[in-house]
Parts: C-alpha cells; structure tokens; sequence
C-alpha cells in the first residue's frame, strides 16, 4: 500500500505576489478516492502538477507511486485515436488490447479508434483518454475536471467506471457525481488545507459546522473586546480628570497637599489599570484576526435582468430541426416562457448548441426545417460552450460596450483574482477564463439568457452563488448543461432531444 507525504510545502507562480501555498503538511494514503475541492485559482490543478513533478517547489513530496494525469496532452489530433491512446498510455501498439478493455468498461465502441482523435465527440475524447490512463491499473490517477464535456449518461457511466478503482484524485463540478464515486475529500481553504472521510456532503456538513463554530467565537470575541475597549477608556478618562482637578490652582495647605498625592498616586494606578485593559483589548483583536480564516466570503450576485410582461413566451418551436446531407438533429416543438428556465437536454452531439447557434443567428453548414419563432427585439444574453474572447476585460468591454464596472463586481464576488484584471483572457485558465465569460453575461441587460454548459470548470461554491441568483430572480432562460442535479434545481421545463 502506497502512500503520499507532503510536508511543508511552499509554491507560488513568478508573477504571484502571495504563496498558493505555504507550509502545507498532507498524508494521503493510495487506497483513498479522493475529490480535490476548491474555488478556481486556489491551486487545484497546481497541487496535481505538484505530485506530477512539473513544477518547482520548497517542502517535500515523498510517494512510491507512479501518477499520471487527465487530460493528456494531444501532441497531433489528427491522429487515430488508436495511435493517440497507446502513445499517451506509453504502450506498443500489440498493447491496445488493455486500452480496448479499458473502453468496453467506459461503453464506447471499439470502431472509434480508427477515426482520427479530432474527429471523436468530445465526450468520446474523454473516455479513450480515460480508458488509456486507466490501462496502467498500478498508477495512481489525477483527474482534472473528466466530467466537463460528458453528457448525463457519460457521467453515470465514467462515475460507475471509478467505483470499480482505487486509489485516485478527481477534481469536478458535479457533486453528484463525487458524491457517488469519492471517499475522501481535499479541501483547499483559504488559508489551508484538510482531509475529510467521506463525500463531497460530508464535507459540506463538516465545514458548514466549522464556519458556524467560527462565526460564533467571533461574535463572542467581538463583544468581550467592546467592553474592554468601554472599561479601558472609562478608566482612562477618569485618570485624565484626576490629572487637571490635581494641577487647578487651589489653596496648598497640608490637607491639600495630602489630597494632591493621594489622588496622583491613584490616578496613575487607574492609568496603569486601563493600559492594561487596552493592551487585552488589543490582544484579543489579534485573535479575531485569526478567526473566519476559512470561511468563504460569498456575495451575492444577481443578473441584469429585465422582464418583458407583455409577453408570455419570447421563444417557440414547431417540428423544429436542423440538417445537412449527412447530420440531422432531432424534430422538436418546445416554447421557452417568460420567467421560467428551460433546460434542453440530450446525449453529446445531438444537436443542442446547433439549436442556440440557430437562435443567435449564427452561420451554420445546416438548413432549418420546421418553425423557430423569436419575439422580435428581446435582448439575448448568450453564453457559448467555448471562451473564445481575446484581449484584457476593459479592452473587451469596451469594444462590445460593455459595463467594465459590473464585470469586475461581478468577478470579485465570484472570487476572480485581482490581479489578473489585466491580463490577456487567453492567458488564463479555463475556470478563470469561464468566469469572465459568465461575468460579462451577468453585466449584460437581457430579456432572455441561453447559457451553452455555463459550470464547465467552475468551482461548487460559484455554482451554488449562481444557482442562488436564478432561483432568486426567476430569468428567462434557455440552458444546457449535464449535470441533472443542477437542473433539478433550477428548471421550470425540460425539454428532452431523442434520436
């Protein structure tokens, strides 16, 4: 049984002026399932790349176990995905056979490994490069985020897949899906890091409890320092008033005298008394300062959203599909409501983001057929699959004209690093380049929103702060995403895409 010891460990970014991490002490045992949990830009990816050696660090990292990473790099996707999967599993191609064992686990035909890797759904991408991962059965997997891209029944399939494994990391989005395949959970606080047994709502019961521990100390805390800050003060100004009633010119005869000494020598114990009190006082805001040091600070967003009353629906389709000579979507009637959202779901590649290309009015190698009726001069946010945004967020904002101001509000409650307001978006992370993109839709005024997957490499935490908002403000909205626990909890409709 293999083991993970990290100790004391220390990395930053060059261009960080903080530590991502510092004096970091973990003991992870090879047995474990483990869910990697943390708002975007706590180092999620980082710790993996750790344990994977490709970044430098101070501390210790000590394992006997052989890593390797998802998702692999693709140096030509123009490849077969045959030739792509054994070389990123580092086998001969008389090997395939255990990546072929791999995918028969996975339900993914073996024929797609004579097509080229480009050409393969993303959701068949995920699962040949999971399949070539797993068909080293010693290694200990890290998962980045294998869910993104996968739809429902992908994800039932990859989850029962990782119930049969042991010994891995996985980060994701989806608590159901960790829920249902984790028996450990790393958290990446703000200021550190802990292990928990259990799933990803043990966790979630656990440090609620922590948070609320937290918050009463603090509230505690803050009364003691009131009073002592009141008694501290209310002696010193009574040894103040004994210091000028000692120095009035009166008539010095002994008894006076007497009383000058007596009260200068009570006035400056009662100064030294409230030095005292000040200096508990002040020890006792130092320990405040300590406390809430893991709570996450969620504000509240909200969407600008303006509803048009006049209308009851702003969308309707009537035997609506779209096709070419060799693709068709499915036919599929379906009106999206005023105030309600409406979630579109289907198997990858059946044709949903077409669907919302078509809506925009997007170029398209497809011919419409059917009815697709829009109400005339609503204002659509719409938020596609991939970023594809270049340049800084003002230069951005200003060549759409957007409201710089309310995208950075909108960034610093979802957690976005300030010091990244001004670097190129394509220089950023997937999670952080998807806030940007959802933050800039959530600063648009709109009638309408169609959100293309808007969770793909968002942390929970932002996920339950936009799931607050839409519960909150009830938006129209057209949406596509895989996560059917989210759906549940947000869709007033779904509308089901069947071949």
């Amino acid at each position: 049984m293999g083991t993970i010891q990290i100790s004391n460990l220390a990395f930053k970014y060059d261009q960080m002026a903080d530590w991502l991490f510092s004096g970091v002490d973990l003991s992870i045992d090879s047995s474990w399932s483990l869910g990697l949990i943390g708002r975007n830009g706590r180092g999620k990816s980082s710790l993996l790349h750790l344990l994977m050696g490709d970044l430098t660090f101070s501390g210790s990292i000590v394992s006997d176990l052989s890593f390797s990473y998802y998702p692999q790099p693709v140096p030509d996707s123009s490849l077969l995905a045959r030739e792509v999967a054994v070389s990123v599993a580092g086998l001969e191609d008389y090997d395939v056979w255990r990546v072929e064992t791999e995918m028969e686990k996975l339900q993914i035909d073996f024929s797609v490994l004579d097509r080229a890797f480009e050409t393969l759904s993303p959701g068949e991408q995920t699962k040949v490069l999971l399949a070539a991962m797993f068909a080293d059965d010693g290694g200990f997997q890290l998962l980045d985020e294998p869910t993104n891209h996968l739809d429902i029944e992908g994800r039932e399939v990859v989850a029962d897949y990782l119930r049969g494994k042991r010994g891995f990391i996985v980060v994701s989005h989806d608590r159901a899906f960790l829920n249902s395949v984790i028996d450990h959970v790393i958290s990446i606080n703000r200021n550190d890091i802990d292990v928990y047994q259990g799933n990803f709502d043990t966790w979630e019961r656990e440090k609620t409890a922590e948070d609320e521990s937290e918050r009463r100390e603090k509230s505690q805390l803050q009364k003691d320092i009131k009073k002592l800050r009141f008694s501290a003060a209310k002696k010193e100004n009574w040894a103040q008033q004994t210091e000028k009633s000692k120095s009035k010119n009166i008539k010095m005869d002994q008894h006076t005298n007497l009383d000058k000494g007596f009260l200068g020598h009570k006035s400056a114990k009662m100064m030294k008394k409230a030095g005292n009190i000040q200096k508990r006082a002040d020890k006792a805001i130092e320990q405040k300062q300590g406390l809430l040091k893991n709570i996450e600070i969620t504000d509240s967003i909200s969407l600008n959203y303006v509803e048009i009353k006049h209308y009851d629906q702003v969308i309707s389709t009537n035997d609506f599909q779209m096709v070419n000579s060799a693709i068709q979507t499915p036919s599929v009637s379906f009106k999206v409501k005023t105030g309600q959202v409406t979630a579109l779901l289907g198997k990858n590649g059946i044709g949903k983001s077409t669907i919302f290309k078509q809506i925009m009015g997007i170029d398209q190698p497809f011919e419409q057929k059917g009815e697709l009726q829009i109400k005339k001069s609503i204002k659509i946010s719409y938020l596609p699959q991939e970023t594809k945004i270049r340049g800084t967020i003002v230069q951005v904002a200003e060549k759409e004209q957007y409201d710089v101001e309310r995208i950075f509000s909108n960034l610093r409650k979802l957690g976005f690093e300030r010091e990244l307001f001004n670097d190129p978006i394509e220089s950023m992370s997937q999670g952080q380049k998807r806030k940007v993109s959802l933050a800039i839709s959530l600063a648009q005024e709109a009638n309408l929103y169609l959100w293309d997957e808007p969770f793909n490499y968002l942390d929970v935490i932002t996920r339950d702060q936009i799931i607050a908002a839409i519960r909150k403000q009830h938006p129209t909205m057209l949406i596509i995403d895989h996560d059917i626990g989210l759906i549940d909890e947000i869709a007033d409709e779904k509308v089901v895409l069947k071949n």
